[in-house]
């Protein structure tokens, strides 16, 4: 068998802690998932991983073979990285992880595109608001929104992010138009579980306005608020890279849309810039050139 495709499983199976999940990731039979581990086992002549009903954990060798498979998976990257660049085509995988409601929106056909040129590279995109470090996960590059990126971290600004509040047609009919930001506690609010849950910043020729929003309804996701104003659930506040088509057919209204929410950029965050792959920069450059003029 491939021992360098038995390390690649043995380091997902680790790091999900899930035969079933590495198959499913991998896109192999939960049989090969195991008889890949089983052969590393065997090679080595060491249990490799304590596997129990409920969980499944590393040993101590586990742990050494863990390091030395990355280190060797990395390597064999990197050989594929310098050939490619050499032979001017871009070749291996890239590791990719970006909040849900950006890679909905436009990152998965901004990478559509980039792989139409370069059809020897393969990308790994997971997607999820929840914080991960880089270097353990081996992700290359992450996309991420924020005011102040992590400062361990370089960070390349993609677009501005700006914000709006937005509610459906049918909601205004029904509950009508706040006057002030003060007005929207009586409202049916919905917030972003991770960004300004309870509190909303708004600013005016000036004037700061800070609120405190009872949100009867709370998600960790953007999109599914975006879901809920279409369904007239009431007024969130929304990237307008995600809803900017709906405002322009009419299917979302702007609300108070001369008070302005704090603006945020969207960065692309990379450990460093030693050893940055050609393929990691070929994506970095096309990026920032797919987003500079974006009408959102």
């Amino acid at each position: 068998m491939d021992r360098l495709t038995a390390m690649r499983v043995f380091c997902e199976v680790a790091a999900s802690g899930s035969f079933s999940a590495t198959a499913d990731k991998l896109d192999m039979s939960r049989a090969m998932v195991t008889r890949y581990v089983s052969e590393m086992e065997s090679w080595l002549n060491a249990r490799l991983l304590q596997r129990t009903t409920r969980s499944v954990t590393l040993t101590d060798a586990g742990e050494q073979c863990l390091r030395r498979s990355q280190q060797m998976l990395a390597l064999m990257e990197s050989i594929e990285e310098e050939i490619s660049s050499d032979n001017a085509e871009l070749r291996g995988q890239l590791r990719l992880t970006c909040s849900t409601s950006f890679a909905f929106g436009h990152l998965a056909r901004a990478i559509s595109k980039f792989l139409a040129q370069h059809t020897m590279l393969k990308i790994d995109l997971h997607v999820g608001d929840s914080t991960v470090n880089l270097v353990e996960a081996r992700v290359d590059l992450a996309i991420r929104i924020s005011s102040e990126p992590d400062p361990l971290l370089i960070a390349r600004p993609l677009a501005v992010c700006d914000s709006v509040l937005v509610a459906s047609p049918a909601y205004v009919r029904t509950s009508g138009l706040p006057a002030h930001p003060q007005e929207l506690p009586s409202h049916r609010c919905m917030s972003h579980a991770n960004y300004g849950r309870n509190t909303w910043r708004f600013q005016r020729a000036g004037e700061a306005v800070l609120v405190d929003i009872a949100s009867h309804f709370s998600a960790n996701d953007a999109t599914v608020l975006l879901q809920a104003a279409l369904a007239d659930g009431g007024i969130t506040l929304l990237p307008t890279y995600l809803m900017a088509d709906h405002l322009s057919k009419g299917q979302l209204q702007v609300i108070l849309p001369e008070w302005t929410a704090p603006v945020m950029t969207i960065y692309a965050l990379f450990p460093s810039r030693r050893h940055l792959s050609p393929a990691v920069r070929a994506l970095l450059d096309f990026l920032v050139e797919e987003f500079a003029s974006q009408p959102w």
